[in-house]
């Protein structure tokens, strides 16, 4: 029996022979797609200062525009997973980066703050359609290599959010405001790829059923458990994005605070780190796959403790290091929770990944705005301090149930 089969919770026998092979085109198409679509909501917190300058912004100001943008998103996402969970919508993708699309033009174009806010929520309204349904089809896609596709699909998404910085710094920065527009280009070319996806996902349907047989053989744990497991992901969830809000969202003010740096030199470190974060969860997913996903959860928030507990007490080029450091460690996380938490509860593919990235999203927009308050009130290096003890929550990933003794035993009764 091949490894990737042995790290299924489904056996051979359960699924169709033709749908367990791994569709990467698909795979490559939605990873690019989501680095557009995160490409374009990371232009937002990178251009907080530009912003902040322009319309005369304090701190609890610019959180709100977070908060906004990610409540927006995480309220609608998991309604929109339990539908498409019953309803599929293929097309629905290209559909929401045309929300995307309305949104960065328009904050191209706000002259109030009240404007800027209403952009960030069609931003908003787009991701809330884009991550349930394209995780969808990147399960549908995978075949028997659920980390992998997972780990494909958000590593697209983290390059986008590493761009986002570069970005803003090489083209709006020096341009303005009204630069931002420029970006909408890149929102019809992902609405170009993503009709495409849709029409292989309207004639791949039954690549999203799953069968009776399949359900009983994956389904292996009383319901109180499957329920505890579930309140420790979603714990782990809070600490994870609470911490990576702290610095991709203040990192930029920090360096600029605390070391005197510019606004282009801030938006490279900011760049610096988002890759360590696309790089880290490129290679959770793999390992997920093959060591089991239970310990990639544990080590990639717990393992953060050392290096968070130290950074705010370093220089500059120390900060730098173990902003990597932690930014490869920390993002190896969520494909690892995510395939996890569908082989806790098979058959709710879209109910599960629109519940976690709507709870990521909603946690990192209101600690968002908790933040910037705290900062106002105190300084950037106070929430830096506060914050570089949220990864030793990481330790409650010991309650979670080893799924990969399960495995065996559904592989050997099936």
């Amino acid at each position: 029996m091949s490894q990737s089969n042995k790290e299924s919770l489904l056996p051979p026998d359960a699924q169709n022979p033709a749908e367990q092979r791994t569709v990467t085109k698909i795979l490559f198409a939605l990873s690019f797609s989501h680095a557009v679509n995160d490409t374009i909501q990371a232009l937002l917190p990178s251009i907080y200062p530009l912003l902040k300058k322009s319309f005369d912004l304090n701190f609890a100001q610019i959180g709100l525009i977070t908060l906004v943008y990610q409540c927006v998103a995480s309220l609608l996402q998991p309604f929109v997973g339990i539908y498409t969970d019953r309803k599929p919508k293929p097309y629905s993708l290209a559909l929401g980066m045309s929300f995307t699309l309305v949104g960065i033009v328009m904050v191209a174009f706000s002259n109030s703050f009240h404007m800027l806010l209403f952009a960030a929520a069609l931003v908003g309204a787009g991701s809330s359609v884009f991550h349930p349904e394209a995780s969808r089809v990147a399960h549908m896609a995978a075949g028997q290599r659920h980390g992998f596709a997972q780990a494909v699909f958000q590593v697209g998404g983290n390059f986008g959010t590493s761009l986002g910085p570069l970005m803003a710094a090489w083209i709006i920065v020096p341009n303005g405001q009204h630069a931002t527009a420029w970006f909408g280009i890149l929102a019809l070319m992902g609405i170009l790829v993503l009709a495409r996806v849709g029409g292989w996902y309207a004639k791949n349907l039954t690549r999203g059923k799953v069968s009776k047989k399949a359900l009983q053989v994956a389904v292996h744990l009383p319901r109180h458990r499957v329920h505890l497991a579930v309140i420790v992901l979603v714990i782990l969830v809070f600490s994870k994005y609470v911490y990576l809000v702290s610095l991709t969202n203040y990192y930029t003010f920090y360096l600029i605070h605390h070391f005197g740096v510019s606004v282009q030199e801030s938006q490279l470190y900011l760049f610096l780190f988002l890759f360590a974060v696309a790089l880290g969860t490129i290679l959770g997913g793999p390992i997920g796959d093959r060591f089991g996903r239970k310990y990639v959860i544990w080590f990639s928030i717990f393992g953060v403790a050392p290096f968070s507990l130290i950074l705010p007490h370093v220089g500059l080029t120390a900060t730098a290091v173990l902003s990597f450091i932690i930014g490869v460690v920390l993002a190896s996380a969520f494909s690892a929770i995510i395939v996890y938490a569908q082989e806790l509860i098979p058959g709710k593919v879209g109910l599960i990944a629109g519940m976690f990235f709507g709870f990521a999203f909603g946690i990192s927009g209101i600690a968002a705005s908790a933040l910037g308050f705290i900062a106002d009130k105190t300084s950037i290096e106070q929430v830096f301090t506060f914050c570089a003890y949220l990864p030793l929550i990481g330790v409650i990933a010991i309650f979670l149930p080893n799924l990969r003794k399960m495995q065996k035993v559904a592989q050997t009764v099936a």
